[in-house]
């Protein structure tokens, strides 16, 4: 029975009958027939990030051929948020209990290809109104499509095999927000010779272009559908699940510790997400970039972050000290938000340093809510602090918006740095509170496991129930595997928590 616990979708021992006559890429225990898998599960939220960052890399385009100004600009990462302020708590139900793994990936598959294709169309219209409401619609399929190709992850592989699965994922992700940050401005630039002018139709033209991603990517979740019915058929299982637990009533239950990490979560990125979609022209006004030079440099945070973040987690994993890694990554992510700002040093430097921070923090913040919560608020934790960054988005980008409209963007970076400065304020009181509390968020990776020795000592010292009151032995649920890959970066959970992260986290990674 142990041994069985954590079986995916598809286990090589298992003997059914007529798989054995299968060839191997038709074999759905075969692991060539699984590699096929894999591919199309990675390009499955290829389409999504390849149009989450159009506005940035399109933002003098954006700007002069809509004539708006940057607070309206800005609209269009906030209207991607305001859904997700609500779908993260719903977006594993609507999988687990309405639609099921393979049509709800369909649907919100669909819904990123017609929330591009609409705000494609609000472009080639002169519509700003219908760019807004593209966008929104968009991130209605966005956030859960990524929940969705964790599902998937889970159902096809299992154990170590899944730190490579979400690695590969986590690659395609990045290359899908810098193929657009390097691509998609030299597409609008091929359009414009071809039309003789530049104008809100060139720009619609080249969103549109940007849509056949999504629609690769619909293309992919249909075939991942079909691959995963035929599979069922043939081994006779179920449709994979999310496994998330989302109950509200938990909330009243979040210790202080929990509300001060989602302090910092919401003030760390707000500094990072709005100035990715604001950068481009600051390079090009301050440092005199080319516009070439400016989507490089404004991409390499999504660069630098894919190797990083696995080489990081594996730091954290093995030093411990969550909170210290944390407060580094604020402040150094501080430093390079003050170079920027006060200082014409080559901005390489602060870009990139701004990269690896960015990668730290994830590794070090995300796994420290299942070291202040139990295993059953895991999804309502994960999922309240993904709404709340969500929220926090979609409000401080049309702030900073409006702060570069009105004062320009030495203003904006000091607003950037306040908000770092809250952060660092809340790292500060979390590792006083979690002192004062003798907390495991802030001790070494030797001291916890010593911890966990100690408890486990007295829980064998507690008489254990028998057999008939235990009831039947369950086997781990998805929910206990899918964030394998997250567990390195930088988890180390008490024993009583399930040592993975939620989906939800693991979607904030790549955004």
């Amino acid at each position: 029975m142990a041994g069985r616990e954590r079986e995916g979708l598809l286990d090589e021992d298992e003997d059914d009958e007529g798989v054995s006559d299968l060839s191997p890429l038709c074999d759905p225990t075969h692991l060539l027939h699984r590699i096929v898998v894999l591919i199309f599960m990675c390009f499955l939220g290829f389409g999504s990030y390849f149009c989450y960052d159009n506005p940035a890399a399109l933002q003098t385009q954006l700007i002069q051929d809509m004539s708006l100004n940057t607070a309206s600009f800005m609209q269009l990462y906030a209207w991607y948020s305001w859904p997700n302020v609500v779908l993260c708590f719903l977006g594993g139900f609507l999988l687990d209990r309405v639609f099921g793994i393979r049509l709800g990936t369909i649907i919100f598959a669909l819904f990123v290809l017609i929330g591009q294709i609409i705000f494609a169309a609000g472009a080639l219209a002169n519509h700003f109104w219908l760019m807004n409401l593209g966008r929104f619609v968009f991130g209605i399929g966005g956030e859960s499509l990524a929940v969705a190709q964790n599902t998937y992850a889970v159902n096809w592989f299992k154990g170590k095999e899944l730190n490579l699965v979400f690695g590969l994922q986590l690659s395609m992700a990045r290359l899908g927000s810098t193929v657009n940050m390097n691509i998609i401005g030299w597409v609008y630039g091929r359009i414009e010779v071809l039309l003789g002018s530049a104008g809100h139709t060139t720009l619609g033209i080249t969103l549109m272009i940007a849509a056949s991603t999504c629609l690769f990517s619909l293309t992919c979740a249909l075939i991942l559908g079909f691959l995963d019915r035929r599979a069922e058929k043939i081994l006779h299982k179920e449709q994979g699940k999310t496994g998330e637990v989302i109950k509200l009533t938990d909330v009243k239950d979040f210790p202080f510790s929990l509300w001060l990490i989602f302090i910092v979560c919401v003030a760390y990125y707000v500094a990072i997400f709005p100035f990715i979609g604001l950068g481009q022209v600051f390079f090009i006004e301050k440092f005199a970039f080319t516009t070439v030079q400016a989507r490089a440099i404004n991409s390499i945070v999504y660069i630098i972050s894919a190797p990083a973040s696995p080489l990081l987690g594996f730091v954290v994993d093995k030093t411990g000290r969550n909170i210290l890694w944390v407060m580094l990554a604020v402040v150094t992510t501080l430093l390079s938000h003050m170079m920027l700002a006060f200082t014409f040093w080559n901005p390489w430097i602060a870009m990139c340093l701004l990269g690896l921070s960015y990668s730290l923090l994830a590794c070090a913040l995300w796994p420290m809510v299942a070291f202040v919560v139990p295993e059953h608020q895991l999804g309502t934790a994960y999922g309240f602090m993904q709404s709340i960054q969500n929220l926090g988005l979609a409000l401080m980008s049309m702030a900073a918006g409006s702060i570069l409209d009105l004062k320009g963007y030495l203003f904006l970076e000091v607003f950037f740095i306040a908000c770092l400065c809250l952060a660092l304020l809340a790292v500060v009181l979390l590792h006083l509170y979690d002192y004062y509390k003798e907390g495991d968020l802030n001790l070494s990776a030797s001291a916890r496991a010593s911890r966990i020795k100690s408890e486990d000592a007295r829980r064998l010292a507690v008489p254990h129930p028998s057999e008939d009151e235990r009831g039947p032995l369950k086997p781990l649920s998805p929910f206990g595997l899918r964030n394998r890959y997250l567990s390195r970066l930088g988890v180390q959970m008490p024993d009583h928590c399930c040592p993975h992260l939620s989906s939800l986290a693991y979607r904030s990674v790549l955004k």
